[in-house]
C-alpha cells in the first residue's frame, strides 16, 4: 500500500467493500504474495488502496474492509474486481460497498478529506453513512451555519482524529460518508459519543451501519480470514 503524495488540487471517488467468510468455501491461501502484486498493479494503474481492515468481532456478519481511492469511479470498480479475483479474496462473501466523492462539505468549502490531502493513514477507521431529515435541508440558512459549526467545534476537540468526509448523494444509499481514522481506538469511540451533544443531532436521519477496524499488513490478513 503505497505513501499517498499530496495533491494541491485533490479531487476523486473513494470505495470501500467489507466482505465476510463464506462458511462453505473456507479460504484454504495462507500467503500474500498474489495479493500484494495486484495492489502494485492497481496503484500503478492510479488508484491507491489506503488500507485493508481487520472488521472480524465488531460485528457478526464481516471480517475484512478495503479502501480505495482515484480519479474516476470506474477505476475503483475495475480495481475492486482485481481484488475479488485473488486467490485470497475469492472466497469471500459481499456484506457491504459505499462510494464516495470530495465535493463541497456544507458551510465549509476549505474541507478537503486528509486521504487526499496526503495524509498518511492511521491504525484505526472508523466508517459510516448518514443521511439527515427532510426538515434540515429547509431550515434557515444561519441555523444550519450555527449548528455545523458547533458541531466542528467539538470535533477539532479530538486532534488525534482524521476526518474523510466525502458526499454519496446517487452514488447509493446515503448522502454524506464518514471516514474517521485514529491511531487509537478510545479517540474515535469518545469523538463519537461527545458529537451526541449538538444540536445537528437533531437533523439525523439515518447513520448506520457503522464499520471499525485496525488497518493490516499484508501478511496479517490470511489469518484474519482462517
Amino acid at each position: 500500500m503505497m505513501s499517498e503524495e499530496r495533491d494541491e488540487n485533490p479531487s476523486g471517488f473513494t470505495l470501500w467493500a467489507v466482505w465476510r467468510r463464506n462458511p462453505d468455501v473456507p479460504v484454504t491461501e495462507t500467503e500474500s504474495t498474489e495479493l500484494e502484486t495486484i495492489v502494485a498493479y492497481i496503484e500503478d494503474s492510479g488508484v491507491t488502496v489506503r488500507g485493508f481492515y481487520d472488521v472480524s468481532g465488531l460485528k457478526a456478519d464481516a471480517d475484512l474492509m478495503v479502501w480505495l481511492h482515484g480519479e474516476t469511479a470506474e477505476e475503483l470498480q475495475k480495481a475492486l474486481r482485481r481484488l475479488r479475483r485473488t486467490e485470497l479474496l475469492r472466497p469471500l462473501l459481499p456484506v457491504w460497498n459505499v462510494m464516495g466523492v470530495h465535493r463541497d462539505a456544507e458551510f465549509n468549502r476549505a474541507h478537503v478529506p486528509g486521504f487526499l490531502r496526503g495524509v498518511e493513514p492511521k491504525d484505526w477507521l472508523c466508517l459510516y453513512p448518514f443521511v439527515r431529515t427532510p426538515e434540515w435541508y429547509l431550515a434557515p440558512e444561519e441555523e444550519r451555519r450555527k449548528m455545523l459549526a458547533d458541531h466542528g467545534r467539538k470535533g477539532a476537540a479530538f486532534t488525534g482524529v482524521l476526518a474523510n468526509t466525502v458526499a454519496s448523494f446517487a452514488l447509493g444509499d446515503y448522502e454524506w460518508l464518514l471516514p474517521l481514522e485514529a491511531d487509537e481506538l478510545t479517540d474515535l469511540v469518545d469523538l463519537m459519543r461527545d458529537l451526541r451533544y449538538t444540536d445537528a443531532r437533531l437533523y439525523v436521519k439515518e447513520e448506520v451501519p457503522f464499520y471499525t477496524g485496525r488497518r493490516l499488513r499484508f501478511d496479517e490478513i490470511a489469518d484474519v480470514l482462517q
